[in-house]
């Protein structure tokens, strides 16, 4: 599992990175392809994607368990709901194109608009496509196949790189203009195909462990009603994130030609070691709180929810200092390529950097979060995250009117540090009184030292930064000699300052993923 879920973000980012060079990041042709290839994920995601996490995996395992039902006809049944639901769904999107790209990105030029149209209507089949590969995911889970949905993504990835490679030998450019009708239906059909695979390895695993892929021309009979109450708050807080979404984006789309993909670059990066620090220490410790909670030992649930923060802020925080720091440099490494324009990856780098301010304050709020789930409560998450939705797009809209061009994109990646840092703020108060103490003088001594290591490490960076930019450049190459150099020396002098303050927690997480992966 583990190794599937390295490969699985190494592919992604790696897909990421191909797109932007084959369509060339701060061109009107990669925005339009951004805008309109999210879209399917946005509207799986509230329609479905919510009440498949909260309601229909754990579902699916007591079904499983339930010597009384057949467990093969009720997932049949599931699945079939999911294919006609879904499959409405994708039609009425499809003629509901050019008003879903208004919504999004109202910004748009005619010509950028009507490709971003022709993109959207290829690919809102994914929304079946992913709802497809969720379900028969969520059936694997339940009969003890935890590997195979890890890997499948994977196909998805692969596919899309293969998609921007071809775009690349044929002749594509940046440049919307250019843009042949076969260019345009490589992008289209081969970015769907890529979902597609990835639901098509799905079913073939599910075939292997003897599930029949049989759809039933009745779906009844697996309690419609009784998940949509269930999955009513969690579809409450999915609908708030999305309407942040929307708000961005059409932000976003009014910021110049290029805002659209460089802020969802950016924010993809600032992303990942979330994703892969915090996830993974949640991972490991989610379970451990969840049986101190129905123990009712909330001594136990405190002592998690403070090994969890400690845990992740001692990676975390190093490395948003380092994207405030290194943010233009880093990315101008990553994306500087092919169709790319430099001045758009150092742009997505000045977001990358606002967006680092937000790392730390988004670990520990949704690190919290859980907390509440493992009490069995998902009222106040969804709360919480509609109040954390609500000052996001507050926020955002301020910030509309007081920033300009691209100086706006960055200010929507500083309201998103605020709006964590206010869920995280309120969050710890609501945990405080409901389980009685959070740890907090330890937290404070310990932030406060992880802290000061940072800071050494960080200025050591900036140094070295000013240093090597005036002697080497900011070119792909100086770029790349400035974070190698640069990472080093903060990296070393923050492990020298965390031994000196006695920052325990590096060895402690050492630990913890050692034991994780095993």
């Amino acid at each position: 599992m583990a190794i599937a879920t390295i490969v699985s973000r190494v592919t992604g980012f790696v897909r990421t990175l191909a797109l932007v060079a084959a369509l060339g990041l701060g061109s009107r042709l990669l925005d339009a392809y951004t805008a309109a290839n999210v879209t399917p994920n946005t509207i799986y995601e509230l329609v479905f994607g919510g009440a498949l996490a909260s309601v229909l995996v754990p579902l699916l395992v007591r079904t499983a368990d339930d010597g009384d039902v057949d467990d093969d006809l009720f997932a049949q049944r599931l699945l079939s709901l999911v294919v006609y639901g879904l499959g409405a769904v994708v039609i009425i999107t499809i003629i509901a194109a050019p008003f879903i790209v208004d919504l999004y990105v109202p910004g748009f030029s005619p010509d950028q608009r009507h490709l971003a149209v022709v993109f959207t209507r290829y690919f809102m089949p994914q929304i079946l496509f992913y709802g497809v590969s969720a379900t028969l995911a969520a059936i694997l889970n339940a009969r003890s196949r935890f590997v195979s949905p890890m890997w499948a993504p994977v196909a998805n990835n692969l596919v899309v790189i293969a998609t921007a490679s071809v775009f690349l030998l044929i002749g594509g450019t940046g440049k919307l203009e250019s843009l042949t009708h076969v260019q345009m239906l490589l992008l289209s059909i081969g970015t769907s195909a890529g979902v597609a695979a990835q639901m098509i390895v799905l079913a073939a695993v599910s075939r292997r462990t003897g599930f029949p892929l049989r759809l039933r021309a009745d779906p009844r009979g697996i309690g419609v009603r009784r998940i949509v109450v269930l999955a009513g708050w969690t579809i409450a807080s999915v609908a708030a994130a999305q309407a942040v979404f929307i708000v961005i984006t059409r932000i976003a789309s009014q910021a110049g030609s290029g805002a659209v993909s460089v802020y969802s670059n950016a924010y993809t990066l600032f992303q990942l070691p979330y994703a892969v620090i915090a996830v993974t220490v949640i991972t490991a410790v989610l379970p451990r709180m969840s049986r101190a909670a129905a123990d009712r030992d909330l001594a136990r649930v405190t002592a998690d929810l403070s090994r969890s923060l400690r845990l992740t802020s001692v990676v975390l925080v190093p490395i948003a200092a380092a994207l405030i720091v290194l943010g233009p440099q880093l990315t101008t490494v990553l994306f500087a390529h092919g169709n790319a324009s430099p001045a758009a990856a150092h742009l997505t780098g000045a977001v990358l950097a606002a967006y680092g301010l937000a790392l730390v304050p988004f670990a520990g709020y949704q690190i919290m979060l859980r907390v509440f789930y493992a009490l069995g409560d998902t009222r106040t998450p969804a709360l919480l995250s509609v109040g954390v939705s609500a000052v996001t797009i507050a926020t955002c809209l301020a910030a509309a009117q007081l920033a300009l061009g691209p100086n706006l994109v960055i200010a929507i990646a500083a309201c998103s540090a605020i709006a964590y840092t206010a869920g995280l703020l309120v969050t710890a108060q609501l945990l405080r009184r409901r389980i009685g103490r959070v740890d907090g003088h330890r937290l404070l001594s310990t932030h406060t030292r992880i802290l000061a290591a940072a800071i050494v490490a960080g200025l050591a960076a900036f140094l070295v930064n000013r240093v090597l930019g005036t002697t080497v450049g900011t070119s792909w190459t100086g770029s790349l000699i400035t974070v190698c150099t640069a990472a080093a020396i903060g990296a070393a002098l923050y492990a020298l300052a965390a031994r000196v303050l006695r920052i325990t927690e590096l060895r402690a997480l050492t630990t913890a993923l050692r034991i994780n992966n095993t």
